[in-house]
This record gives structure tokens, C-alpha cells and sequence, in this order.
């Protein structure tokens, strides 16, 4: 695919000036095979001191203080990143170990522990009743499985833009078949930890070339899953893709709470408040020059 261009702004205005505490950012991908960054720059206000460090889960992570008081905060990223992108290719079937149940070697189980275990409560069974109305053969592909479960949510969920902030229960997600790419993908991922699957919670970016896909024109948020022989892949149930070079990921975290783009903490009272987001990917040559 072609060179992408992301601009990423986030704009908090108050009715009253406020100091402001640390703030923390993780809006930046991390070079990798799959994703090389040419180009970077990040505009902040009010103007204050950085520092840029990596997080447990490897997230690239920059640490933002405010110097000044003020009525409003700006974080502003643009990102000109190249994608290479491997093709999914099916698994060995020799290897015992990629049918399903899932099983881990036991050097991989203890570094996939963390993300294995459900965060999330379901009391009365009703995410665990839906699995089991999920599995088909002893013997399935975990690649097939998870395929089949990646376009089941697709196909049968109504996908909704949320204003409201934080990431509904896998529960609610199921008794109401509705939400957000957040809600989809943690419905997926607290589903396949009760599975004995290792999932991560994804967010970055979503490249929309000519057809229409859910999600563009904001951040966006997916799943990842770790295979024997594969290693991390990425599921997107809101599109029903998988290892899509339209995924562009910023950062994979255990719950969606820690992968929150701009976090932080205002001191004093900011009277009313209004959040504005926007994010626009398109291939670098369609930017005008003046956005360059």
C-alpha cells in the first residue's frame, strides 16, 4: 500500500482556566517490520516539558507536563508512516497445539498469562452461554475459529458511534447487539480469554480506501490474539477483517483504560468542558500542500 499521512487532533476547551497535572500520551506507533515511521511531529499547548519512554506492554508513551494555566489544551500529532503488512497464511495442522482448544507451550504461557485471564464479570452467564453457541468441532482451526467469530460479531452486532466515554461490558454489548469498535473488540477479547486464548486490546488508526468502513475518522480499536507458530494477529469484528493493511496500531494494552490516547489530570474547577477529536488517514499524496 502507499505512503499514509495521519492527522490526529485532540482539543479540550474550559469555561475557567485550570493548571494542569502530568498528562499522558500514546499517540505514536512504534517502528516495527510491519510499520516504519518517515516522518513525526507533535504540537502541544500550553507549552511544557516531555519525555518519551516505553510502557510494560512496550507502548511508545510520551509523558506531557503543562507549564502554564490555561482555558484549553491541545495535542495535535502528524505521522507519515509506511506499512508492510504480512499476508495471513493458514497453520500448520501437524502442530497439535493450533486446533482448538487453544494450547500455549509453557515458555509462552508464562509471558501470556496476564492476558489470558477475563478481566470482566458475567454473574449470570450470559457471555459464557454465547461461546458456548459459538463452538463447532473439538478439532477446528484456532485460525478458523477465530475467523468465524471475527465476522459472526460483524455480521450480527448494529454498529453505533458512542460519545459517551469508556467501553461497555461484554454483557451489555450482547444483551443490547450494539456498539462502538471499542465495545465489539473487548466483547471479542474478554470472550476469547474465557476461551484460554491470549488477546490484547489494540487502538490506533484505520486507513478507509474507496469502500466504506466502520470506524474511519476517529481512532479506532481492535483485537489481538496469539497463535502457536503465528504469534500476535490482528482481528478487527467491527469490519470483519483480519491483518488488514488498513490497521494501523498505535498501541495493545491488557484493558481498554490503559491504551486511552490523552490521559491526565486538571486541577481546579474548569466550569463546563468540551471535548473535540479528529482524525483523518488518507495516502500522503491526496494532502494538500499546505497540509504537508
Amino acid at each position: 500500500m502507499g505512503r499514509l499521512r495521519i492527522l490526529h487532533e485532540t482539543r479540550y476547551a474550559y469555561e475557567r482556566p485550570v493548571d494542569f497535572g502530568p498528562q499522558r500520551l500514546i499517540i505514536r506507533p512504534r517502528d516495527s517490520h510491519a510499520l516504519r515511521i518517515v516522518e513525526a511531529s507533535l504540537v502541544l499547548y500550553p507549552p511544557g516539558a516531555t519525555r518519551w519512554s516505553y510502557d510494560a506492554n512496550g507502548n511508545c508513551v510520551c509523558l506531557f507536563q503543562p507549564s502554564e494555566r490555561s482555558d484549553s489544551m491541545r495535542v495535535a500529532s502528524e505521522l507519515v508512516i509506511d506499512r508492510y503488512p504480512a499476508p495471513l497464511v493458514p497453520q500448520r495442522l501437524a502442530n497439535t497445539d493450533t486446533l482448538t482448544p487453544i494450547v500455549y507451550s509453557r515458555e509462552d504461557r508464562i509471558t501470556l498469562e496476564p492476558f489470558i485471564a477475563p478481566v470482566t464479570d458475567d454473574p449470570d452467564g450470559v457471555l459464557l452461554r454465547w461461546l458456548r453457541s459459538l463452538q463447532a468441532d473439538r478439532d477446528e482451526p484456532a485460525l478458523a475459529f477465530l475467523l468465524r467469530m471475527n465476522q459472526l460479531i460483524h455480521r450480527e452486532f448494529d454498529y453505533a458511534v458512542r460519545e459517551a466515554e469508556g467501553v461497555q461490558s461484554p454483557v451489555e454489548t450482547l444483551q443490547t447487539r450494539s456498539g462502538a469498535c471499542r465495545d465489539f473488540a473487548w466483547l471479542m477479547i474478554e470472550g476469547l480469554r474465557r476461551l484460554g486464548y491470549a488477546a490484547l486490546f489494540a487502538t490506533g488508526y484505520i486507513h478507509c480506501p474507496g469502500a466504506q468502513i466502520r470506524g474511519a475518522g476517529a481512532t479506532h480499536a481492535w483485537c489481538e490474539v496469539f497463535l502457536p507458530d503465528l504469534g500476535w494477529l490482528e482481528f478487527d469484528p467491527t469490519n470483519g477483517i483480519a491483518e488488514s493493511p488498513d490497521l494501523i496500531r498505535v498501541a495493545a494494552t491488557r484493558t481498554p483504560a490503559e491504551s486511552l490516547p490523552v490521559s491526565g489530570a486538571i486541577i481546579g474547577d474548569p466550569g463546563e468542558s468540551r471535548l473535540h477529536v479528529s482524525v483523518e488517514v488518507r495516502l500522503a499524496e491526496e494532502f494538500a500542500p499546505e497540509m504537508c
